[in-house]
């Protein structure tokens, strides 16, 4: 089955773009357009996409808002993917700690377009930039030192989570580590458990804002 994807940007030559780049791979479909956050939930009931690609700033609902309309209101909510044209826009972390799913710029090469709807949609997130990481590390606050503490992750776990946050995917860092990814499947899964993250994303902006990793 293909990977289907909505596309939500104010900009109708954008929405082109990215339509034209994803309809030329074959195990991707784009299945609808928005051109506002406000139309985000009742398309995603409507159509079920996989992946959301959501600008972040659009006139009357932004994509920090829809993100959250769409995780709250709808039962298994797709992945969703912030494409923004400003890598530092704070939007783009704050849409992260709202529950998005990966970050892409506009800018972006066709190939790399591609590879973030497939790597989103398989459930592995995509590196956050030098830029979203710093900005991470600037919100370090006691709450997500407290959830680290409690959370008491094994040292294998640390150093996955360590990699997570590089933006390894599982294959990746179970080469990395020397395991199986089965294994590194496992340890993703008890520390999203052990941190109550949502998913990837989640679990990776507490490991920055604890201080647990540096963007350095």
């Amino acid at each position: 089955m293909p990977v289907t994807v909505l596309l939500v940007d104010d900009e109708p030559l954008v929405r082109a773009g990215l339509r034209a780049v994803l309809e030329a791979q074959p195990d991707i479909e784009v299945v609808g357009e928005a051109a506002d956050g406000a139309s985000v939930v009742p398309l995603v009931r409507q159509l079920r996409p996989d992946v959301v690609a959501m600008d972040v700033r659009m006139p009357l609902l932004d994509g920090i808002e829809a993100t959250r309309a769409v995780l709250r209101s709808v039962d298994s909510p797709p992945k969703i993917l912030v494409v923004t044209t400003f890598e530092n826009d704070e939007y783009v972390y704050q849409a992260l700690r709202a529950g998005a799913d990966g970050f892409l710029l506009k800018r972006a090469r066709p190939s790399e377009i591609v590879h973030a709807v497939r790597l989103v949609a398989e459930g592995e997130t995509l590196l956050f930039p030098s830029a979203v990481r710093a900005l991470a590390a600037e919100y370090g606050n006691r709450q997500a030192r407290a959830v680290l503490a409690r959370a008491a992750l094994t040292e294998r776990e640390e150093a996955v989570l360590r990699h997570m946050a590089r933006g390894l995917t599982n294959v990746e860092i179970a080469r990395e580590l020397i395991i199986g990814a089965e294994t590194v499947k496992s340890h993703v899964s008890a520390i999203l458990a052990k941190l109550g993250a949502r998913d990837r994303t989640q679990a990776v902006i507490t490991a920055y804002e604890s201080g647990f990793v540096s963007p350095a």
